[in-house]
């Protein structure tokens, strides 16, 4: 981060913990734990570290020994100033950029964990401890009460208001399109320019599935400027775009 994103970083993280400000995304306390269990060999925090930069693939669940861990990691403040590395630095990039001007520079963002907060429905389920349950999950989703990722749509904001328009993509199901619809506006995300879900026939990888359609969006002719997502597969592949940006997520892996 250059000298200057830091110093604007750091001011505005001063004035909102004076004002109080909390954007709470969660309304439970955060679950206290050191993260280290020396009776399994595990030391929670350097997992949570190893699953982040991608050296932790293919797992299923977070380990047991590591549910209060990653429970209070996600409740506490320290999830929350990991976005905002991030996104400070994901702004700094978009205001650097000399736009086409033409309408055709897009930014890409994942929806779950990305743009839109589970966390609520993780909260009661293990923090990613427990097997997922794809049904129990859909019916969370289909209530359309995710929150809003306070760090992403400050980003967002900032996308609109530079004239770079947003792509939304997503593994969500064509079926719960009316709903992501509802739930992106109701929180504070009420303009794109494409929203990209799942049809029912594609069974690919969420990483090819979204490298192939980033690259249909560059056969449209749109310029993938910014791309931001949770997991590596929203990352990974091929038209990736200029420069991609990773939010924290140690609750669950796609590939």
């Amino acid at each position: 981060m250059g000298r200057v994103a830091l110093l604007l970083f750091l001011f505005a993280l001063t004035v909102e913990l004076s004002l109080g400000i909390s954007h709470e995304i969660h309304l439970l306390r955060p679950r206290l734990a050191s993260g280290v269990h020396p009776a399994s060999g595990l030391i929670c925090p350097s997992w949570r570290l190893a699953v982040e930069t991608n050296n932790i693939i293919n797992w299923e669940t977070v380990p047991q020994a590591c549910e209060s861990y990653v429970g209070h990691y996600m409740l506490g403040h320290q999830y929350r100033q990991d976005s905002r590395v991030v996104v400070y630095e994901a702004i700094a990039y978009a205001e650097s950029l000399k736009l086409g001007g033409d309408g055709k520079d897009v930014w890409v963002f994942d929806i779950d964990e990305t743009t839109l907060s589970n966390l609520p429905y993780y909260a009661e389920n293990g923090f990613g401890a427990e097997v997922f349950n794809a049904t129990s999950f859909n019916e969370w989703v289909m209530k359309g009460k995710a929150l809003a990722l306070p760090e992403s749509l400050k980003l967002y904001n900032k996308l609109v208001s530079l004239g770079i328009k947003v792509v939304f993509l997503t593994g969500k199901g064509e079926d719960e399109r009316n709903v992501t619809v509802a739930n992106l506006k109701k929180v504070g995300y009420h303009t794109w320019e494409k929203l990209i879900l799942r049809k029912s026939s594609d069974e690919s990888t969420a990483l090819v599935y979204k490298s192939n359609q980033r690259k249909k969006v560059e056969e449209s002719g749109y310029r993938i400027v910014g791309n931001m997502g949770d997991q590596w597969s929203d990352l990974l592949g091929t038209n990736r775009g200029n420069r991609t940006f990773k939010l924290p997520d140690p609750m669950y892996y796609i590939a």
